[in-house]
């Protein structure tokens, strides 16, 4: 059981970093934002918005092997827009393919907050941008704002998931909204669990990279919102196929493991390692204690994680927002070898 005084304290420290960051900025940013309404309509936008370039969408070096895949989870709030514009500044300064992990646009994935709140920060990168659906995407049945938005970038229509290549990476978005209505779950032999096992067949010798909203591990406080066994399914054809890394969000913090199996047994050689990113900037979540293979967590600061791809290998770094400390870097090897699916 998590004390009252625990709870109590993590949520001090999160007001207390909340309150740091207000008095970073300046007058005019103060006076320009104000709680949006829901819905975010065009009328509550501040009267100008700062225009922003991309200006780096390549997404390999020099020597076309090495590829950057960056984002998070859980951005873009109509009501508190500071968050997604302070991490927005750190992808703007970073080439490569920018991943977003679900919920990006707060409250219910509106067209209207799609254009008016995600689409004026995260949204200046649109075109380098592979996106995945959180639950708040659903809060209209279909997820109709977010397709409407992404078009052809979210994948087909009712399905959300796709896979794409970044070198000798293949990179694999998923929905892991497993009840959503159009989706048909996540059990072995649903439409997704079955595309998912045919598509990893065909790239046995590529290093593969899954991201999506919700996480199979978490450290999270409220086990129902934190842990997903329904993801074992799909964790179990990306552990067979021999994945390195699932990067999800959904908890509103940064939670690093070390690489396991589907079961949560540590497994150094053939394991995945998940990453939790949910610090795009919509908000904190406090952490329970740790789970088994948790590595590094923390709860009070918004940032983008940097994935660096080469043959065979990766990296990691957790990059904060200005004013912030926090960080989290290292790296690993592609499994060598895949493990048979029963």
């Amino acid at each position: 059981m998590i004390s009252e005084a625990w709870v109590f304290d993590s949520r001090t420290r999160q007001m207390r970093s909340n309150t740091k960051r207000v008095r970073g900025l300046s007058a005019i940013a103060l006076f320009f934002a104000p709680l949006y309404p829901a819905g975010c309509s065009q009328s509550a936008q501040p009267a100008a918005v700062e225009a922003r370039r991309d200006p780096s969408p390549s997404e390999a070096s020099e020597d076309g092997k090495t590829f950057v895949l960056v984002g998070a989870g859980d951005i873009a709030s109509c009501r508190q827009p500071d968050g997604a514009r302070a991490t927005a500044k750190l992808i703007e300064q970073i080439p490569g393919t920018v991943f977003a992990a679900g919920d990006l646009a707060y409250e219910r994935g509106s067209v209207a907050e799609f254009q008016n709140c995600y689409g004026t920060t995260w949204g200046e990168f649109k075109a380098r941008t592979k996106p995945t659906l959180g639950n708040h995407e659903y809060a209209e049945p279909t997820a109709s704002g977010y397709f409407q938005y992404w078009g052809a970038q979210a994948g087909p229509p009712g399905k959300g998931y796709y896979s794409y290549e970044l070198g000798s990476w293949h990179i694999v978005a998923l929905n892991t909204n497993c009840g959503a209505r159009d989706l048909g779950g996540c059990a072995r032999g649903s439409p997704q669990e079955t595309w998912l096992r045919k598509d990893l067949a065909e790239h046995p010798d590529a290093c593969v990279l899954a991201y999506g909203h919700h996480a199979l591990f978490s450290s999270g406080v409220f086990k129902s919102h934190a842990i997903h066994p329904e993801l074992k399914e799909l964790w179990k054809d990306l552990y067979a196929a021999h994945a390195a890394l699932v990067v999800v969000g959904h908890e509103h913090s940064y939670e690093r493991f070390a690489p396991q199996d589907p079961d949560g047994h540590a497994d150094p050689v053939n394991g995945i390692r998940e990453i939790v990113v949910g610090t795009g900037g919509r908000s904190h979540d406090p952490l329970g204690f740790a789970t088994a293979n948790s590595e590094v967590r923390n709860t009070d600061t918004y940032g983008v994680i940097k994935l660096t791809l080469t043959p065979g290998h990766y990296t990691w770094q957790f990059i904060p927002v200005e004013g912030e400390t926090f960080t989290d870097s290292g790296s690993g090897e592609c499994p060598q070898h895949a493990v048979p699916r029963s």
